[in-house]
């Protein structure tokens, strides 16, 4: 898993899975149930054991992505899924999906304009508005009017109670305004860079804006010291052309740094997997002027809201109907850079003619963190009681064992499990993901660029650190954290409760993390979240951190293989239900904690 960091904000069309497409609606009204009746394949401890071995050994040297450490995991998974004769679904009947990373340079044309009170603006990006450099393809939304959010704040709980800026209010294809801001007494841990995000793709606005200041203007002595850098670049650069013209460039032909493989000259404005072209939400920023222009006809003038929201005072949400807003993306993007990396997919064709052309995906992320080259920094040491004698040399490889080499573990186990036993009706795709460490590379060029059509996969079940106890307590033996469940499908959690209350050996499923404001916000940090964005019901199966999360010391002789197995078997018979039933997971999208399960018994 990697670590938290802000959210990028990124807007993706939410899939509308449509009976049709998914194969036969009957009775969509009625829950679908466990598989019963199917002699399931048993996930293996020994085969987990052997797995993970070599996966967490020094010889991948950590699994970081766009190394050969990395490749040779890539290349181990792919072995087994050729041997259990998976099917192939990457480049050229491969296992192997290759995922670009592109570095842009993004020309910014995209504007705001503002039409009231008989006048009419236009703000260009970069005046008083900021859209995102991925602000996706060329596109025009015009909106009759806006939706006021106030702090764009949904059920967030705190001393003050809930508060819940959008209740008995549909902003379905609208636009909406919030501010930046908390009310007084109520504690918000969820970022607020968040919101502008859960508003588009949970609430499904049609465009969002957010406030953000102006920057202040640098002083005299600022402004001359960068034009006295900017003459001194520019006459370095214009001695160097004129020695290149003399052929008095070191480094032989190419002049140098100009040689093949040298990095562009022009930095990238944007570096993503995802495909630049698709249409996006638009979310924008403005500042002190564009929001005047914004609220002019408001029943408060801005400055006052503003004042409001910096006070922590209410901010009651409205509706502006004396105004039109249109919202124009004009980016344009030029490649600069490609670095290429693999996901590692295979599948399992389902037994039904009709619905084996629909799909559970079923994903783990293959990569870690790699190794450090120096002892100074980071942690060491093996498993066992007590403190371990220094070793004669450190300890420099992080091996990830948990992270989330026992992801991929337990995916080869439910891989296996569906290739050697017995088949659902609809077909399974397994996705061991490039660089999610990275930032969700492999997830989010899937997502983009599928290997399978989106709008028919019934869910996307995560697997990422399973193998031990959170803060290694023995007392979490038997507990598997679940979270983003029942956020798009109250069908998909309830499933996935009755399946683990039917087995012989219950899990305990917790919902910890599943709550919105979950300061580590797990929910986001791990590759269920390119689905999810996609508007795919999701579950991310997890066990918790510990003292050895992202250091050297994750190893293999601390993973409690008997839990790995438990949970892998659990995903996999969890997901054969899925695969298995006629019936439609629904979107009802009525956010956490509302199936079953949250008191600890079936509800």
């Amino acid at each position: 898993m990697r670590f938290s960091k802000p959210t990028i904000v990124t807007l993706v069309a939410t899939v509308a899975l449509s009976a049709v497409s998914l194969g036969r609606a009957i009775g969509l009204a009625q829950a679908p149930e466990p598989a019963k009746g199917v002699a399931f394949a048993k996930i293996s401890e020994t085969d987990a054991r052997e797995w993970l071995t070599y996966l967490s050994s020094d010889l991948l040297q950590g699994r970081q992505v766009f190394t050969e450490g990395y490749g040779l995991a890539a290349s181990y998974i792919a072995e087994h899924l050729r041997e259990w004769k998976l099917k192939p679904l990457g480049d050229g009947g491969t296992y192997f999906q290759t995922v670009k990373r592109r570095g842009f340079h993004v020309v910014r044309n995209s504007t705001v304009t503002i039409e009231s009170n008989g006048t009419k603006t236009t703000f260009k990006d970069g005046e008083h508005v900021t859209f995102p450099a991925a602000a996706g393809g060329k596109q025009t939304r015009t909106f009759d009017g806006i939706d006021f959010a106030g702090y764009g704040i949904v059920a967030l709980n705190g001393s003050a109670g809930a508060v819940n800026d959008f209740a008995g209010r549909n902003v379905k294809d609208k636009l909406v305004v919030w501010l930046p801001g908390t009310p007084a007494g109520v504690a918000v841990s969820a970022r607020t860079g968040n919101r502008s995000t859960y508003i588009s793709q949970s609430l499904g606005a049609g465009a969002v804006i957010g406030f953000a200041p102006a920057p202040a203007a640098p002083s005299a002595e600022i402004v001359a010291a960068d034009q006295a850098v900017a003459d001194a670049e520019g006459a370095l650069s214009r001695a160097q052309a004129a020695r290149a013209a003399l052929g008095g460039g070191r480094g032989g032909r190419g002049g140098g740094a100009r040689g093949r493989g040298a990095a562009p000259t022009t930095p990238a404005d944007l570096t993503t997997v995802q495909n630049v072209e698709a249409l996006r939400t638009p979310l924008v920023t403005g500042d002190e002027t564009f929001f005047n222009a914004l609220f002019a006809t408001a029943p408060k003038p801005f400055g006052e809201l503003r004042a409001s929201a910096s006070d922590g005072k209410p901010l009651a949400p409205f509706a502006l109907a004396n105004i039109k807003v249109t919202i124009a993306i004009d980016n344009t993007y030029e490649v600069l850079t490609t670095e290429l990396t693999k996901n590692v997919v295979g599948m399992v064709e389902g037994s039904d003619p009709q619905l084996r052309n629909t799909y559970v995906l079923f994903g783990a992320h293959l990569d870690h963190v790699g190794y450090r080259t120096s002892a100074a920094a980071g942690r060491a040491g093996r498993a066992g009681g007590g403190a371990a004698p220094a070793p004669t040399e450190p300890d420099l490889i992080y091996n990830g064992a948990d992270d989330d080499g026992s992801g991929s573990t337990g995916l080869l186990g439910i891989a296996k499990a569906f290739a050697t036993g017995p088949r659902p009706k609809r077909s399974v795709v397994l996705v061991w993901h490039a660089g999610e460490e990275a930032g969700l590379l492999g997830s989010e060029y899937m997502a983009d660029f599928p290997v399978v059509p989106l709008d028919r996969v019934q869910a996307q079940l995560n697997i990422d650190m399973i193998g031990r106890n959170r803060n290694d307590d023995a007392g979490m033996a038997n507990t598997v954290f679940v979270i983003g469940a029942d956020r798009i499908s109250t069908d998909l959690h309830n499933l996935i409760v009755t399946t683990n209350h039917a087995l012989a050996a219950p899990l305990t499923l917790d919902f910890e993390y599943n709550d919105p404001s979950d300061p580590n916000t797990f929910y986001t940090r791990s590759d269920h979240y390119s689905y999810a964005s996609k508007g795919i019901p999701i579950a991310f199966f997890f066990t918790g951190t510990h003292p050895d999360y992202h250091a050297a010391s994750d190893h293999v002789e601390k993973i409690l293989f008997p839990k790995l197995v438990r949970i892998a078997q659990m995903v996999y018979e969890s997901g054969f239900s899925i695969a298995n039933t006629d019936r439609v997971l629904r979107r009802d999208n009525l956010g956490p904690r509302s199936g079953r399960g949250f008191s600890g018994t079936i509800k």
